[in-house]
């Protein structure tokens, strides 16, 4: 691949990859990593696409691998804090309702393995088989980290936003 077509790659690309890995990892230092990695992957390995039209699709799984790469070598997926610190403190409460990027930003409250199977059941749409096989986990553990994540962020969500929006009408 010529360097223009990859600089116009990467200019395209890399945007909506850091999206995708920043879901995954909080450090930049861990993102700005698995971007760059994913690139070399993606410009050494493009011979392996079968059809152009799923470059997105290839290209961000690709990102999401760097991302359980680097997230397996600190987390135990096994296990998760029963006892976690999930409470959140919004700059100001939303009173136009909960946007996606509420929702996403509530995910950063999560332990990294409820967020890591969160987004890839949720989000991702890998099936409980495919999450287990790619963190080397039982589907019963990755169904618990779900269960786990959709609690906490109902809980985030009903004291977070609605909470704080409903206590503004009543000052009047």
């Amino acid at each position: 691949m010529h360097r223009d077509a990859q600089r116009r790659v990467y200019e395209y690309m890399a945007p909506k990859l850091y999206h995708t890995c920043k879901r995954y990892l909080k450090s930049e230092v861990e993102i700005e990593e698995a971007i760059a990695d994913a690139f070399y992957t993606i410009f050494t390995k493009l011979d392996q696409l079968k059809e152009t039209k799923a470059f997105e699709a290839w290209a961000r799984r690709i990102a999401i691998n760097q991302c359980l790469l680097t997230l397996k070598r600190k987390v135990n997926f096994n296990i998760y804090i029963e006892d976690m610190n999930a409470s959140a403190e919004p700059a100001q409460a939303q009173s136009a309702g909960l946007e996606e990027e509420d929702l996403l930003k509530l995910l950063d409250y999560l332990p990294e393995g409820c967020r890591t199977v969160f987004n890839l059941f949720a989000i991702e749409g890998y099936s409980h088989k495919e999450i287990a096989a790619m963190l080397n986990i039982t589907e019963g553990t990755s169904k618990s980290q779900l269960n786990v994540s959709r609690s906490k962020l109902k809980d985030l969500v009903n004291n977070v936003y609605y909470l704080n929006e409903n206590s503004y009408g009543k000052s009047k």
